[in-house]
C-alpha cells in the first residue's frame, strides 16, 4: 500500500491537471514565435531536427525494453528506463520548441497517396502528443505512490499511446526529411 498521503496526491493530481494544460499551451505559444521574426539575431537551429527525431527513437527503443524489464520482474530496471523516457521526452520538447523558434516551418513536398499517409501520421501524432501527457503523468505518480495495482491498468493505455508518439515522430521526421530547407 502506498506510503503518500491523500493529501500528497491531491498535490500531484494538480500538477497532473496544470502541466497536462500548460505544456500544450506554452508549446502551442512558443511554436508560433520565430525570434528572427522579432528582430533577434539567432541563426536557424537546423541541426535539431535530427537530434530530436533520434531522441525520439530512443524514447521507444527505451520503452520497449522497459516494457520487457516489468514482464521479467525486473522493477529497479524499468523504473530507471520510464525515467529516462520521461528525460527524453523532455528534452525532445526543449529542442522542438528551440527549432520552431529559430526556424521557418517546412512544408511537406510530396505528392500523391504519400502526401495522405504523412498528414494522417502528423495529426494523430500531433493529436496523441498532447492527450499522452495526462497519461503519462498520472502512470508515472501511480507508480511513485506505489498504486500498483491503478499504475498496471492505465500504463495498459499509456505504453501503446507513447510507444506511437514517440515511432510516429521518427516517421514524420523521416518523410519531411528530404524537403528542409
Amino acid at each position: 500500500m502506498s506510503s503518500h498521503s491523500p493529501k500528497d496526491i491531491k498535490k500531484y493530481n494538480r500538477w497532473i491537471v496544470v502541466l497536462s494544460i500548460v505544456i500544450p499551451l506554452v508549446v502551442a505559444a512558443l511554436f508560433g514565435i520565430n525570434l528572427r521574426d522579432l528582430g533577434f539575431n539567432v541563426q536557424p537551429l537546423t541541426m535539431l531536427p535530427p537530434i530530436y527525431a533520434t531522441i525520439n527513437g530512443l524514447t521507444a527503443v527505451i520503452l520497449i525494453i522497459a516494457f520487457i524489464a516489468i514482464k521479467n520482474k525486473n522493477i529497479v530496471l524499468h523504473e530507471n528506463l520510464m525515467t529516462t523516457a520521461i528525460g527524453c521526452s523532455a528534452v525532445f520538447l526543449i529542442l522542438y520548441v528551440a527549432y520552431h523558434m529559430t526556424s521557418d516551418s517546412t512544408k511537406f513536398g510530396g505528392e500523391g497517396a504519400i502526401k495522405y499517409v504523412y498528414y494522417f501520421i502528423l495529426i494523430t501524432h500531433i493529436i496523441l502528443s498532447v492527450i499522452i501527457i495526462p497519461f503519462v503523468l498520472i502512470t508515472f505518480v501511480r507508480a511513485i505512490t506505489e498504486d500498483f495495482e491503478k499504475h498496471k491498468k492505465i500504463a495498459r493505455i499509456t505504453f501503446p499511446l507513447w510507444l506511437y508518439v514517440a515511432i510516429s515522430g521518427v516517421l514524420v521526421y523521416i518523410m519531411i526529411s528530404p524537403y528542409y530547407a
